[in-house]
């Protein structure tokens, strides 16, 4: 009965496309990653700049499950485009609130470029040695992966609409009287947002922004191949 029960179990696995998982594995670690490091970075930014509420609600944390928003990983899984669950911040804490609260929301795309620039590195760096092995051409996949959605996510972010990163860098630019009058209506942003998003209003200029970003940073895996090459 046992080896009956093996050989079935081995006959159900032949059959099995595993295609479908690898690919959504594929797509989820980046995001995962690019997600927790981008909170991380709106989190940690706040803190330096005097603002502890993020620490206190235990986000300062490598743990992706406490940065996850479900919407927003489904999103960047399936468009490329997608967000995370808001780091709080109180910007009240700032020695300069509008000023702290912009450089606050702006770590978070930046720490997404800085990402990209690292992995595109790598990826340049370790395909000699990568590419001729599966495991190895899974890892170089997952690579390529992270840049295009972390350079995604930091192309989304800083458009100016609430509650997206960009917004509060644009308001930051107003004067007080019209920058408390905008943060009023900050919630009904994300109608506008989900609005563009499924009439597919910015779905050119997105991709667009994307490749052009895309391109700007090949350099970094340029020198990676070059110093691979050396060493490799």
């Amino acid at each position: 009965m046992g080896v009956n029960a093996i050989s079935v179990l081995q006959e159900i696995l032949n059959g099995f496309d595993f295609s479908g998982l690898r690919d959504i594995l594929l797509r989820v670690i980046p995001a995962l990653l690019c997600i927790t490091l981008h909170e991380l970075a709106h989190g940690f930014t706040a803190y330096a700049l005097g603002d502890d509420t993020a620490k206190a609600a235990g986000r300062l944390t490598l743990n992706p499950i406490k940065h996850l928003d479900p919407m927003g990983l489904l999103m960047m899984v399936i468009f490329g485009f997608g967000y995370a669950k808001p780091v709080p911040v109180d910007m009240r804490k700032f020695q300069n609130p509008k000023r702290g609260m912009a450089i606050t929301a702006l770590a978070g795309p930046l720490c997404n470029v800085l990402i990209s620039l690292v992995f595109y590195f790598l990826y340049g760096l370790l395909i000699l040695p990568l590419s001729g092995s599966s495991t190895g051409q899974l890892a170089l996949e997952m690579m390529e992966t992270t840049v295009v959605l972390s350079l995604a996510m930091a192309i989304f972010n800083i458009l100016p609409v609430p509650p997206l990163d960009g917004s509060k860098v644009l308001f930051s630019l107003l004067s007080d009287e019209g920058y408390w009058k905008l943060m009023r209506y900050e919630r009904y942003g994300f109608l506008i947002l989900a609005a563009l998003l499924f009439t597919n209003a910015i779905d050119g200029p997105l991709s667009w922004l994307l490749h052009k970003g895309l391109s700007l940073l090949l350099p970094a895996a340029k020198l990676g191949f070059a110093l691979g090459q050396s060493l490799f």
